[in-house]
């Protein structure tokens, strides 16, 4: 597949073939006149000795001092160069391929003056596989993520480091051996590299594809821990769904009825006489209210993102003047350069708090639902779930560790958007924290595979347990998956192995595509 990047159209299945399966991109030729035509403006200024904010002037608390035309362009290479000041573990592959690509489109847009060869030049680096190190600490989320996207620049510039074919290389190399000249910047051009939302919008927005497929994976781990409860699917009558109309809960209650179709465990209680319980806990009942909100919020935080996808979140940003109908055109290079605030990172901070709060929640109930199933005054099953409890331990210290996760997933998921900390002489005085808001949001969703895994682990365990009774046809197909990773626990043995191969499972996206 080939992507071709216009500022205008990038659809999240085309972010994730570039981010995650490599994909090559190429700049879409209308964005290319748009560019030209924006570039025009900022070449003409430069021409007329007028002053425009990050073209011939200094930065932030600097902006008043003017700079000469003999020194734009140096300007323009100091301002990369002191602006690389992150620390930390450097983003990943894809995070740093998402941040190229993003970069890329935002400036194919044609708002920020900056000639075509900056974006081809960047395209060639996704194609060519050189992927600078990028250090994920120093964003605070406005004037966009400014340190992060200076170590990006400056392998495009021809320093810096950068990883290329399994070494990590200088920068300069890197495009050498890639075959790429490093870019020589004009006006304006390192300004339009560092200013935006890139690093955060990254991030988020590939939390949220592997949001998705846990929130799926939810589901299932869900239906067989109903039925190794032994819960009534009662609950979640579409007429209950109808009468509070939030979508992911009606979605939620569709996948937990169709994976249990064919159950023998549900068919095996009904009747009070079978089982004298009136309604299951919250934590089985109450599934697809909770579940469904993580839904609605992950669409929320999703339709922001894609906003921010196709948007110019440069400063300041380039209008071209059009000919009105009878005027006769306007001259090349007439337009307006505004400065403005498309750099802050406020609605994607928002939106990271609100995944964030998603993550911790889906590992909340099912943590709760480990519990109810491990302990033996809820489960109507053997202790801990082994045949023979107190010589074994069974799965108890499997629920300890979904424990601890879930209390590190709600401090993670503390909000970050409502900080702020002034910087540039109190110039920005207002900022985001979206990157750090974004950050954390790989770490809770480790945590939540975990403990999606461990519910995997026990709710198996539980319908082995009431054996021969079987569950429901769809939920069979995950129970085999899980047992092809984990055997029935019969006598006490090390689960940290096998924790591990379910979360691989559950990250593998096989068990979400069960209600796909």
């Amino acid at each position: 597949m080939s992507v071709n990047i216009s500022g205008t159209s990038l659809t999240f299945e085309e972010f994730y073939e570039v981010t995650v399966r490599g994909a090559k991109v190429a700049l879409a030729p209308a964005a290319v006149a748009r560019m030209n035509a924006s570039r025009a403006v900022v070449e003409r200024l430069v021409q007329a000795g007028k002053t425009a904010y990050g073209i011939n002037t200094g930065f932030g608390k600097l902006a008043s001092v003017r700079i000469s035309a003999d020194q734009v362009r140096q300007l323009q290479v100091n301002l990369v160069r002191s602006h690389c000041c992150g620390v930390g573990e450097p983003l990943s592959e894809a995070e740093t391929r998402a941040m190229i690509l993003l970069r890329a489109n935002a400036l194919a847009k044609g708002l920020s003056g900056v000639r075509p060869v900056v974006v081809e030049t960047l395209c060639a680096m996704l194609n060519a596989g050189v992927h600078p190190v990028i250090p994920s600490q120093g964003s605070v989320g406005a004037s966009g993520d400014l340190a992060p996207l200076a170590h990006l620049a400056q392998v495009a510039i021809g320093e810096g480091f950068s990883r290329y074919r399994g070494e990590t290389l200088p920068g300069g190399v890197a495009l050498k051996l890639a075959g790429i000249a490093p870019l020589a910047l004009e006006a304006k051009e390192g300004l339009s590299l560092l200013n935006g939302t890139q690093g955060m919008l990254a991030l988020i927005s590939l939390a949220l594809h592997q949001a998705d497929v846990l929130a799926d994976t939810a589901d299932v781990a869900a239906s067989l821990s109903m039925d190794a409860l032994r819960g009534s699917p009662n609950a979640f009558d579409p007429r209950i769904m109808e009468a509070r109309a939030y979508p992911g809960a009606a979605q939620t209650a569709r996948n937990l009825v169709r994976l249990n179709e064919g159950s023998q465990i549900r068919d095996s209680h009904r009747g009070a006489e079978k089982d004298p319980r009136v309604q299951d806990p919250y934590s089985v009942r109450c599934t697809p209210q909770v579940h469904g909100a993580v839904r609605d919020a992950l669409a929320q935080a999703r339709a922001t993102a894609l906003v921010e996808l196709n948007s110019a979140t440069d400063n300041p940003l380039v209008f071209v003047h059009e000919g009105k109908p009878g005027d006769g055109p306007d001259p090349i290079g007439a337009g307006d350069i505004i400065s403005g605030g498309n750099f802050h990172g406020q609605p994607l901070a928002m939106a990271a708090d609100q995944i964030a709060v998603a993550i911790a929640t889906l590992g909340g109930i099912s943590e709760r639902r480990i519990e109810q199933m491990t302990n033996p005054l809820t489960s109507l099953l053997p202790a801990f779930l082994t045949p023979e409890p107190g010589l074994n331990s069974g799965l108890m210290i499997v629920q300890v560790t979904a424990a601890a996760l879930v209390s590190e997933n709600r401090a993670l998921a503390a909000p970050h958007s409502v900080d702020s900390v002034s910087t540039s002489g109190n110039q920005e005085d207002y900022v985001s924290m979206g990157m750090s808001a974004a950050r954390r949001l790989e770490r809770m969703l480790a945590n939540l595979r975990y403990i999606l895994a461990i519910e995997l682990l026990c709710a198996c365990q539980g319908i082995d347990l009431l054996a021969p009774l079987t569950t429901g046809t769809l939920a069979g197909k995950a129970f085999a998956a899980v047992r092809g990773k984990s055997l029935k626990l019969i006598e006490d043995r090390p689960q940290a192995p096998e924790m591990e191969a379910v979360a691989g499972l559950v990250a593998s996206g096989d068990l979400a595509a069960l209600v796909r």
